[in-house]
This record gives C-alpha cells, sequence and structure tokens, in this order.
C-alpha cells in the first residue's frame, strides 16, 4: 500500500469514527430554559432515524412534545404541553411529569406501614394525590445524555425522608428512550434505605389528532382489561375487582371515548372517565387508541398492574347540540397511566406497593406510535 493510499485510508477510518461519535450525540440536543428554585431548567431534544422528535425537560422528568407523522405524512406534536418555562411551571401541573412518590390517591391522606400511621398533605380533599402537594412534578432533577445507540435522556432524584409525610430517603431514576421505531420507552429505577411505599407513572395527555386540533371522542380505545375498582364517592376503591361487563367500563373490544358519555348509569349522568383498570397478564399491548380522522395509532405497553384511564373530565370537556342536531363533543386530551391501584397501602387485597431497604423497584412502560391507513 502506498503512502497516499495509507492516507486515504486513515482519513477514511477517521471520517468514520466521526460520524458514528457525532452522528450519536446529534440524536440528543440540550437547551437551557432557565432558573427554577435556584435550579437549571433544561429541554432536551431526541431525534430518532426517521426524523421524529420527543422533547423532555427536567423540570418535573416530564415529557412536553411528541412529533409523529399521520397517515399522510403530515408531523403533528399530539402530547399536551409547552418548550417556555414560565408556561410549563403555571401550566397543568401533572401534565406529561413523572409522578411520585405516590401516583394516583391515598384515602384521607393517611397510611399505616408496620403499624405506624403516616400522615400526608390533602391536597384533592379529602385525599392525597400524585405524591401531595409539592410532589416529584413540581422539583427540577439532575439529568445527563445516555450513551447508547437509541437517543436517551436519564432524570434523577433523590427524596428526602418524610418528604411530603412519606418515610424513607427514595433514590429515583427516570430513562427516556426514544428508538426508531416510534416508541418512548420509560424505564424507572428506585431503591430506599427505610420501609416505604412508592407507585410511579407518567401523567402525558394526548391527541393523536393534534393539540389543538381535534377531540378525542371519536378516538378508538381498546383496553385488555377484563375488570376495574369501583370507586366511592371521593374516588377512592372500594376495595372490590369488578368485572368491566355491562358497564361502561368495557373497552375489552374497540369503543369510541365517548361511546357512554352522557349516558344513564346507575341513576345518574356518566360523565366520564378517571378510573383504574385492571390489566389482563396475557396481553402484551395492554391498550390501543386509534384516530379514524388523522390515522395515528398509540399503543401502551407495561408491566405494571393498573392503568388509569382518564378521559380529560376537566379540559375543555361539554356534550352538547351543535347546529345539525348532532353531539359536539369538546373533550381534548386524554391519560393512558400505567402504575399500581389507587389506595394499595389501605387496601390489603391489592398488590403491594411497599419498598424496603436491599430491594430495587424497576419497571417499563412503553408508549408506540404509529399509521393505521
Amino acid at each position: 500500500m502506498t503512502i497516499n493510499m495509507k492516507k486515504i485510508f486513515t482519513l477514511c477510518a477517521a471520517l468514520l469514527i466521526c460520524s458514528l461519535i457525532f452522528g450519536q450525540k446529534q440524536k440528543v440536543t440540550k437547551e437551557l430554559l432557565g432558573n427554577h428554585s435556584g435550579s437549571e431548567v433544561y429541554l432536551y431534544t431526541l431525534i430518532n432515524k426517521a426524523g421524529n422528535v420527543l422533547k423532555v425537560t427536567n423540570y418535573g422528568a416530564r415529557i412536553v412534545r411528541i412529533d409523529v407523522p399521520d397517515k399522510n405524512g403530515t408531523i403533528d406534536n399530539v402530547t399536551v404541553g409547552s418548550e417556555k418555562l414560565a408556561s410549563i411551571v403555571k401550566g397543568d401541573a401533572f401534565g406529561g411529569a413523572s409522578i411520585g412518590r405516590f401516583a394516583n390517591r391515598i384515602a384521607n391522606g393517611k397510611f399505616t406501614l408496620d403499624g405506624k400511621e403516616f400522615t400526608l398533605p390533602i391536597n384533592n380533599s379529602p385525599n392525597t394525590l400524585h405524591g401531595g402537594r409539592n410532589g416529584w412534578f413540581s422539583k427540577v432533577w439532575s439529568s445527563e445524555i445516555v450513551n447508547s445507540k437509541q437517543a436517551a435522556v436519564r432524570f434523577a432524584y433523590i427524596s428526602p425522608d418524610m418528604e411530603e409525610g412519606f418515610p424513607g430517603e427514595v433514590s429515583i431514576s427516570v430513562t427516556y428512550t426514544w428508538n426508531d421505531k416510534n416508541e418512548i420507552v420509560i424505564d424507572y429505577a428506585a431503591t430506599t434505605n427505610k420501609k416505604t411505599v412508592v407507585n410511579f407513572t407518567n401523567h402525558a395527555y394526548f391527541n393523536l389528532q393534534g393539540v389543538g386540533k381535534g377531540y378525542i371522542f371519536d378516538h378508538i380505545l381498546t383496553l385488555k382489561a377484563s375488570a376495574y375498582t369501583p370507586l366511592n364517592s371521593t374516588k377512592i376503591p372500594t376495595g372490590e375487582i369488578r368485572s368491566v361487563k355491562a358497564t361502561p367500563f368495557d373497552f375489552t373490544t374497540p369503543h369510541p371515548i365517548g361511546y357512554k358519555i352522557g349516558e344513564t348509569y346507575e341513576n345518574a349522568t356518566f360523565q366520564g372517565y378517571d378510573d383504574n383498570y385492571v390489566l389482563d397478564k396475557k396481553e402484551k399491548v395492554k391498550a390501543t387508541v386509534y384516530d379514524p380522522e388523522s390515522g395515528r395509532v398509540m399503543e401502551v405497553i407495561t408491566d405494571q398492574p393498573g392503568l388509569q384511564f382518564y378521559s380529560g373530565n376537566s379540559m375543555m370537556w361539554q356534550k352538547s347540540a351543535g347546529t345539525d342536531s348532532k353531539a359536539v363533543n369538546t373533550r381534548s386530551a386524554f391519560a393512558l397511566e400505567t402504575q399500581h391501584y389507587p389506595d394499595s397501602p389501605n387496601q390489603a387485597l391489592f398488590p403491594t406497593t411497599v419498598l424496603a431497604p436491599g430491594e430495587k423497584f424497576k419497571s417499563r412502560t412503553i408508549y408506540r406510535f404509529s399509521v393505521k391507513k
């Protein structure tokens, strides 16, 4: 091999290595959004091979944007959020955020662990919701870009002993991976130095037509859940595991989200969904949502036992007659939150949410986006 050929070979090899290195780094970019409570808040943009985008921030370890194509190839954002710090902080506290120390409700803000009663702040009277008034959704997490073949960012937070009334110092990490299958892979990992209770979820709101461009009553939902946990008047489970058959909660076969909303059920007008489903263990894909207008499909895969389906009951909701006497549906977003059942620390028959020293909590949830033409 001549000297010139050696130089060319060396140069080509160097260019290949640089392209691999910098190509990987280009999948994730980092931008300073500002300062909150003395900590820097960043926006991370994750781009997969197809050029589709996921944006996340370390304020609340939350998702703020998901750009995916419709059946015509048009890209649009399908999750409610903002890329401006002031709007994120002042907006929906839970939207897109990582929820802890305990997602969902705990009855009367109290639970007993090993004979000791713990009292929590009431922020959803008369109950505690999503970790209390200053849950993890309001914290600035540490963050790092993950060195992997896929675009990924890891957020971490150390929750002090007795934060919001919960015992034990808990170390939690949430890793978002945006892969080339248009999947948001969310990996949770946690440890504690004292026995405690934990329940984590992501609280993203979705509209598959595109945020602000349509409503979700006509989205077709399938839930692989043969049972749900009925609630009392304060949205706390009664302890019963009830079949969904012959109820508005039956999505074991595909139905529009709004197919029973506004009808009479149990002598009252059915107002919508904010309910926990008991997921069927044998099914891999636990939930599927299809929007006929855009052709977008979202599938949910999880190892958690429950899924909270929220139909956006307080998000621009009404059901009224239009000029053509047909119902005008104005719910703007829905949530599918993978988690343990509500009030589990007070429900002996529910799967345990206790985490002890020496144990490591691990969980994975996947939101997969595709198109049906």
